[in-house]
């Protein structure tokens, strides 16, 4: 049976607040959007080459695709538990968002206790991953060496933003409201932040994995095929 959680005028007041500022943050992308589409894309200066199963749609396909298949790129391929934690941190984004939604609308699922397990396992492993990632970035000189204050400041924001998402999550229980509010007004903050930070990237994900998978495509060269080895060339 379900247990009816009741929310502070507090609480409610920061949800209101970061919701505004999701609106705030999609008003800002959609100008964006309207300012990128502007400028026209490149056009191709080669005849279409490569293999005739080889087209642009296959290619932009192929190329919107890329960041779920780790073995396509030799990056992900060789440090496969990179890429694993930089899915756990992005799923730790998705829940983390999510939760500015369930709290103030969906309270009672809350009341169970395999949702709230889900999400403080989703946001808690995030919080690890970004710990693990601020380590990397203070003490690697490779990746201090392609390090902005940006980077620094965004990935601090999120590991203790995920710390407070896994304290929120157990409303129910939660006997100190100002970590429930620290982490709608954190969300709020990292909302209205992220438009302005190196975080938006992935606003350009699917522009420039359009026109990439289009060109490669057109030449012939994504999908990518399974290359073969030369000692295997004898045997054919």
């Amino acid at each position: 049976m379900q247990e009816t959680i009741h929310l502070s005028n507090s609480v409610e007041f920061a949800a209101t607040i970061a919701h505004v500022m999701l609106i705030v943050m999609a008003v800002i992308y959609a100008l964006r959007i309207r300012w990128l589409l502007k400028f026209p894309a490149g056009k191709e200066r080669q005849g279409e080459t490569g293999p005739q199963d080889t087209n642009q749609k296959k290619g932009i396909i192929y190329s919107w695709a890329n960041i779920a298949m780790p073995w396509a790129m030799e990056s992900t391929r060789k440090k496969f538990f990179l890429y694993f934690q930089f899915v756990v941190f992005h799923m730790g984004v998705v829940a983390a968002i999510g939760l500015t939604f369930i709290i103030p609308f969906a309270t009672s699922w809350l009341s169970l206790p395999l949702v709230v397990k889900i999400f403080q396992i989703m946001t808690g492993a995030a919080f690890i991953v970004g710990i693990m990632r601020m380590i990397r970035r203070i003490f690697y000189k490779r990746m201090q060496m392609i390090s902005s204050p940006d980077d620094y400041f965004s990935l601090l924001l999120l590991t203790v933003w995920f710390l407070f998402t896994t304290l929120s999550v157990d409303v129910l229980h939660q006997s100190h409201e100002w970590v429930v509010l620290t982490y709608f007004y954190m969300t709020a903050f990292f909302l209205l932040y992220v438009p302005f930070s190196k975080i938006s990237h992935y606003l350009y994900y699917p522009f420039t994995r359009y026109y990439f998978g289009k060109t490669m495509g057109y030449r012939g060269i994504y999908p990518m095929k399974k290359s073969i080895k030369p000692e295997m060339l004898n045997r054919i």
